[in-house]
């Protein structure tokens, strides 16, 4: 099987979940070409998987089906001439690409219609009982041939962690804008947003308490948030509640994701909320504080053995909402800065 086209899914956390998939994919086909075709907003993530040949981007849309577009996807692909496409994503929009370029394999879930345009399937997991989102997305492989599906049947002999490599060229990117900023000792990242909305993101006045202590216990420590361009007015709130101190900084919307990446891996440790950034620090193997609120982090936990995850369990959790449907947000308002402090340090013990 020479040749084999991903379908990468849409956020960045789950496109983190499925390198796993592809390292299972490389073992079972080690003479495989593997390239991914991926929204510009998840493509650094590929770029980071050492199992990747090529990095196809595309600036898909959320909600939109841009048909004239995939049309001219396909088209490209086609000359490509793949023998097998996971299309990790259920949508129907996400299926037609591999369908228009005739790839023969076309594997995936069964969802939204899309019967004929996947040809090898698996159901659906129920929603209450849903699998942890990295063996959802390793599932798949074991459609590939008998003896995966046979070594699947017992279940996975080991804990399976996604992880990334950070590009040489991120970091040398990184590595100027730290000596532009004059930061030249222990760095700190904190990820204060989750695109998902309010009920996953701890409040910024905690945050920023967090700062303060952290500075205190060391004037040499430095504290870098990060996050989208939409989540600068999450960061500059916590630099004003921070006093404006000069150790913290905001670099929010100012990096690449490939950047991102990059600093994530040069930190003492990472503070964030369920996040994509989050699932970047685990498969980074950097020590790191999760902050759950609205999430289960049964199925989304941060795979790593230097992660620790604060999640206090409340009888509402998890609600998967947007935002609190009881409107006290005491599943993240009550994880107090002092806690999450004690966390870290047993991290760093």
């Amino acid at each position: 099987m020479p040749g084999i086209l991903i379908i990468a899914p849409n956020w960045i956390g789950d496109a983190v979940m499925t390198q796993p998939l592809l390292a299972s994919i490389k073992a079972l086909y080690p003479d495989s070409t593997i390239d991914v075709l991926a929204s510009t907003w998840v493509a650094p993530i590929y770029r980071a998987c050492s199992e990747v040949n090529e990095v196809i981007e595309a600036k898909f849309e959320h909600k939109q089906l841009q048909w004239a577009l995939r049309k001219q996807l396909a088209k490209e692909i086609t000359q490509k001439k793949y023998q097998a496409c996971f299309v990790l994503p259920n949508s129907f929009k996400s299926a037609l690409i591999p369908w228009l370029a005739n790839i023969p394999l076309r594997i995936g879930y069964r969802g939204e219609m899309r019967f004929g345009l996947i040809n090898v399937a698996l159901d659906n997991p129920s929603k209450i009982n849903r699998p942890p989102m990295v063996e959802h997305y390793l599932a798949l492989s074991t459609l590939l041939n008998d003896e995966a599906k046979t070594e699947s049947k017992s279940g996975y002999s080991e804990v399976i962690t996604p992880r990334l490599n950070v590009l040489a060229s991120a970091r040398q990117s990184v590595t100027q804008k730290l000596q532009n900023a004059h930061i030249h000792d222990s760095i700190y990242v904190m990820c204060p947003g989750a695109e998902y909305g309010p009920s996953k993101r701890w409040p910024t006045e905690h945050f920023a308490a967090l700062a303060q202590e952290l500075i205190a216990a060391n004037p040499n420590n430095h504290i870098i948030l990060i996050g989208s361009q939409g989540d600068q007015n999450l960061a500059n709130e916590i630099s004003s509640l921070g006093k404006r101190n000069p150790n913290i900084h905001n670099w929010c919307g100012s990096t690449s994701l490939d950047e991102a990446i990059a600093l994530i891996g040069m930190s003492k440790a990472v503070i964030s909320n369920d996040s994509g950034l989050m699932h970047i620090a685990a498969a980074l193997k950097v020590p790191q504080v999760a902050i759950f609120g609205s999430s289960d982090p049964a199925h989304t936990p941060p795979l790593s053995d230097k992660a620790k995850v604060i999640w206090l369990d409340l009888p509402c959790s998890p609600c998967h909402k947007r935002e609190c449907p009881l409107g006290h947000l005491k599943c993240l308002k009550d994880i107090l800065p002092q806690q999450v402090l004690a966390t870290l340090n047993t991290l760093q013990q």
